[in-house]
């Protein structure tokens, strides 16, 4: 494992290697508070994975082995994408890739050798601090979310995200406010697989043996960051940034749900500011 920060606004990189397992990267992924790990060969990055991986590939997995002996070159995804250190509008060019591939993350090369890594939550943190008053939230925020109540089965919880590749569901109250969040980061928060003893499993996100008996709130409490449609975008972004976040439910002033920022809202905006700066520069008439 290696630790590494040459490239600014970048995290350090989290590596493990091709015969690593799912056992060592979910350890490395809770002990670092990080989504993701690069995986290499020596230096030089073959792969991906992140905990979602994990998730998808054990629920379509039909073998009866544990995670300790699944190693990480059979799930990981090959499909990495680079950027060099030397790129100009480094960030810049990040934010254009990952908006339009979808990804949350660059690993960032000196000539073929793993240097950085540019994720959503360093773009983010960016925006804040170099974009305040660029947009509002309802610019940016989006409209179509994905809901459960407090009273459904964290099994159907995990079910949904699984089901629609979504990275977070907003728990709501039987009005249909917005009481919480559920996320693949609360299901590993709260893993009984880290505790001594529990590691002979495969169900590291949720124990069958409990599957039928807990239920969405016995993770989710009653506290919950919101954020209403006319504040600043950067100030969402900021919010994101301090409470380690991906997405903040959006609100009425009467509390009603109307959306879900999110960091992948925040990286499309992060590409487009300096376009519209441009227009705006050339043409008076474009708001």
């Amino acid at each position: 494992m290696m630790m590494t920060k040459h490239v600014p606004y970048t995290t350090p990189v989290a590596t493990l290697c091709l015969e690593n397992s799912i056992h060592d990267a979910l350890y490395l992924l809770r002990k670092n508070d990080i989504k993701r790990l690069v995986i290499v060969n020596g230096n030089i990055p073959v792969g991906i994975v992140t905990e979602r991986d994990i998730g998808r590939f054990l629920q379509n997995d039909k073998t009866s082995r544990m995670l300790d002996q699944i190693h990480l070159n059979e799930i990981m995804s090959r499909n990495i994408f680079t950027i060099s250190k030397d790129q100009d509008e480094l960030l810049i060019q990040c934010a254009i890739r990952m908006d339009a591939f979808q990804i949350g993350s660059i690993i960032i090369l000196d000539s073929e050798k793993l240097v950085g890594i540019v994720t959503k939550s360093d773009l983010t943190k960016h925006f804040s601090d170099s974009f305040v008053g660029a947009y509002r939230v309802n610019d940016y925020m989006n409209t179509k979310m994905i809901t459960c109540r407090k009273s459904d089965s964290l099994l159907f919880a995990l079910t949904m995200l699984n089901r629609n590749k979504i990275a977070r569901l907003v728990v709501t109250d039987n009005d249909g406010r917005p009481v919480g969040i559920i996320s693949y980061d609360t299901f590993l928060r709260n893993s009984e697989y880290f505790k001594p003893g529990k590691q002979n499993t495969r169900d590291y996100l949720l124990p069958k043996t409990f599957a039928k008996e807990l239920l969405v709130s016995d993770l989710v409490g009653n506290e919950l960051l919101t954020i209403r449609s006319d504040d600043d975008l950067a100030k969402a972004a900021k919010l994101m940034t301090e409470y380690k976040i991906s997405g903040i439910p959006v609100v009425d002033e009467n509390g009603n749900l109307e959306g879900v920022i999110s960091t992948t809202d925040v990286i499309r905006a992060y590409h487009e500011v300096k376009v519209h700066a441009m227009l705006q520069q050339n043409d008076p008439h474009f708001t």
